[in-house]
């Protein structure tokens, strides 16, 4: 039995949740794996109800747990999702971006992952007001430079299709702070002889990444460039809905969708949950290699083959060209799991 702490979100979020709420339970239902989920708030809707964004209780409980879903949020999100990766060091934010078929990707095969450092860089919040100017302090350091940089050279190892990692930097400007960075991935580098290595200013991997996307296999960056340049990866094989995200720490994992709360669309069950369940089948090769559970890992590889076909098939929601609603899309794949 795991236990699954759910932060249920806001905008769309609750509906997400519902869909992610229902293919865990036909998981348990037909599968020897089984899941205890508990449904947390936290976000805009909490900070109205409690004062805060993410409640004391959310954050016991998420300790407790065994991994985190998290739904998106609204303009507080970084009051949750920014803290919950400080607080819990969740140090390795994993977005990977892969082409699905009958999808606007620029190519049919793009396969990559981004390896964003996940604690630090300016996302660290210490800005201050000075006069009529505002000043924002960017921190990189050595440990979390190298740590993610051997995050990124284990990734590729484990999965053996080019092989190669791309540090993505521009130390031609920031020669202090993305001179460090760069200077720890070289030195990670010559642990992996196997592994390719090179390296790349962000403006050249953001041109790239539309001009070449095929190229890429892992790319390691800081925090803000990584936020960024995933974003465009999404895009570039389809669309925000069918991306999903990791933060993954040395004893804890949170799993989210890269997109946002998308208030626009709230409640009226057209929201694409793929990015959402692509989240779970990340979360379940999490708990698999963590507890050595095989039956996790294949269940992840039935999930995403699952979408994959579906998607194949045509069967799609609105925001990738098809008719399906929110509830329809997920029962579509509860079926055939």
């Amino acid at each position: 039995m795991y236990k699954i702490s759910l932060i249920t979100g806001d905008g769309i979020g609750p509906e997400l949740s519902d869909s992610a709420v229902s293919v865990l339970n036909t998981i348990s239902d037909r599968h020897d794996l089984k899941f205890d989920i508990t449904k947390l708030k936290a976000g805009d809707a909490a900070l109205k109800e409690t004062g805060k964004a993410l409640p004391d209780e959310t954050l016991s409980t998420i300790k407790k747990s065994d991994a985190c879903l998290k739904a998106p949020v609204g303009e507080s999100a970084a009051d949750v999702i920014v803290v919950l990766r400080q607080m819990l060091d969740l140090y390795a934010n994993i977005r990977p971006a892969k082409s699905y078929p009958h999808m606007p990707a620029l190519r049919d095969d793009i396969d990559m992952v981004i390896v964003r450092e996940n604690t630090e860089d300016l996302y660290g919040g210490k800005e201050f007001s000075l006069g009529d100017s505002a000043v924002a302090l960017r921190i990189i350091s050595e440990k979390a430079s190298k740590r993610i940089a051997k995050y990124a050279f284990e990734t590729a190892a484990q999965r053996n299709l080019m092989r190669k990692v791309t540090c993505v930097h521009k130390s031609n400007v920031m020669r202090i702070t993305d001179g460090l960075f760069v200077k720890s991935c070289i030195e990670v580098s010559r642990n992996y002889p196997d592994i390719l290595f090179e390296q790349m200013y962000v403006d050249a991997c953001a041109m790239n990444l539309i001009r070449q996307p095929e190229q890429f296999d892992v790319i390691v960056t800081t925090n803000l460039f990584g936020d960024i340049l995933s974003d465009e990866s999404s895009q570039v094989v389809g669309g925000l809905g069918m991306a999903p995200a990791a933060n993954i720490g040395d004893n804890f994992a949170l799993f989210e969708p890269v997109h946002g709360a998308a208030f626009d669309i709230a409640g009226k069950n057209i929201a694409n949950p793929s990015s959402f369940l692509l989240s779970i089948k990340m979360m379940l090769d999490w708990l698999g290699k963590k507890h050595d559970d095989t039956r996790c890992i294949a269940v992840g590889k039935k999930l995403e083959s699952t979408i994959f076909d579906l998607v194949k098939q045509g069967v799609k929601t609105k925001d990738i060209g098809g008719e399906k609603s929110t509830s329809e899309f997920t029962r579509e794949i509860t079926i055939r799991l």
